[in-house]
């Protein structure tokens, strides 16, 4: 693989950790890889990536956390993908609506149906099957995103990151300055334990580094930086 990318990770007082990368590369799958990824095989195995991930893990169990990757991937085909999704530890239904409904907003103005098939994709690929149980309140998700028309497609890739940045910066300020107790703490750090597992088992874009050779510390950047299980 060539190319590369960039990883900022930062700590403090409300983000106890948050991740952004940022990564542009290219070059030949695997074998083994390449049947898996549309439009590649051991024929053809070139391909090209670029693609914004985001991550945050909140101090206060209140304050949710958080996910967002928006991502351009070239093969013989080539597509977008992405999507955000929310992990509260203690949930708040106005978070959760005002969340989505931010999310359905960049949905709509790309297609009508489009937020009712994302929330669903979402809600079916963060889930944790060994424990029968969502990750957290869903978002949306999409993949191999090709509606015929490029411009289109990156505009939306566009809109639903802005949409992201108004949800999250709307619930953090209503939740970082909410008291907390030492239980709610202990509660927000076992949870988290589902997190990892998710990213571990489950997650695309984890896999994704991993088969291409990619930065093992910003592949796993995701992960929580406390975290504990009964």
């Amino acid at each position: 693989m060539q190319g590369g990318g960039e990883m900022r990770v930062m700590h403090g007082d409300v983000f106890e950790k948050v991740g952004v990368n940022f990564s542009h590369v290219y070059g030949d799958f695997t074998e083994e890889f390449a049947d898996k990824i549309p439009g590649a095989s051991q024929a053809q195995p070139g391909f090209w990536a670029s693609g914004v991930s985001l991550v945050a893990h909140m101090r206060s169990p209140l304050v949710p956390a958080v996910h967002m990757n928006v991502r351009r991937i070239a093969t013989t085909k080539s597509w977008f993908g992405g999507g955000a999704d929310l992990t509260p530890y203690f949930p708040f239904e106005e978070d959760t609506q005002s969340f989505h409904n931010h999310l359905k907003g960049a949905c709509d103005s790309y297609r009508d149906d489009a937020y009712a098939e994302y929330k669903a994709w979402c809600d079916k690929y963060f889930f944790l099957p060994h424990r029968n149980e969502p990750r957290g309140v869903g978002g949306i998700f999409f993949d191999n995103l090709d509606g015929g028309n490029e411009e289109a497609d990156f505009e939306f890739v566009q809109k639903v990151g802005d949409a992201f940045l108004t949800a999250y910066s709307e619930i953090v300020t209503r939740r970082k300055g909410l008291s907390w107790t030492p239980e709610q703490r202990e509660h927000q750090l076992i949870r988290r334990g589902r997190y990892v597992e998710f990213n571990l088992l489950y997650d695309r874009g984890t896999l994704f580094g991993i088969k291409t050779n990619g930065n093992t510390d910003a592949i796993l950047m995701s992960m929580p930086p406390e975290v504990k299980w009964p």
